[in-house]
């Protein structure tokens, strides 16, 4: 069975940086992608950032392109978001996600999601 724990969330100020993890068990694809996506309140779901798991070919939303960088360790099977210069709006829960094939931008697209981890920009 597929699982996907996220964390790393926490509250950081306008400017700062922060490294979510997601680490992920049971993933038996022979071609799949990670991603993650996140939620703020009271809006939809939205991809954020995708990476292609044996290729390490990744893609980015335009409003973190730049600023968050997606990578994977293949070793232990777990994905990152390193997030630099996080804004307010930024503010939302992300979620990792796990797909058969190539990335995808789209919720639906998905089969498998951890439960989310907070990130909080404030000052």
């Amino acid at each position: 069975q597929v699982q996907l724990v996220e964390s790393g969330g926490g509250l950081v100020q306008p400017g700062d940086s922060l490294r979510v993890s997601c680490a992920a068990s049971g993933i038996t694809y022979n071609y799949y992608s990670m991603a993650w996506f996140r939620q703020a309140p009271g809006k939809e779901r939205e991809f954020v950032a995708g990476i292609e798991w044996y290729s390490g070919a990744t893609a980015y939303t335009d409003s973190v392109e730049g600023r968050f960088t997606i990578s994977r360790d293949n070793a232990v099977i777990t994905m990152y978001l390193q997030m630099n210069r996080l804004k307010p709006e930024d503010t939302a829960l992300y979620y990792c996600a796990v797909r058969r094939g190539m990335v995808r931008s789209i919720v639906r697209d998905y089969d498998y999601w951890g439960r989310g981890t907070q990130v909080t920009v404030s000052s």
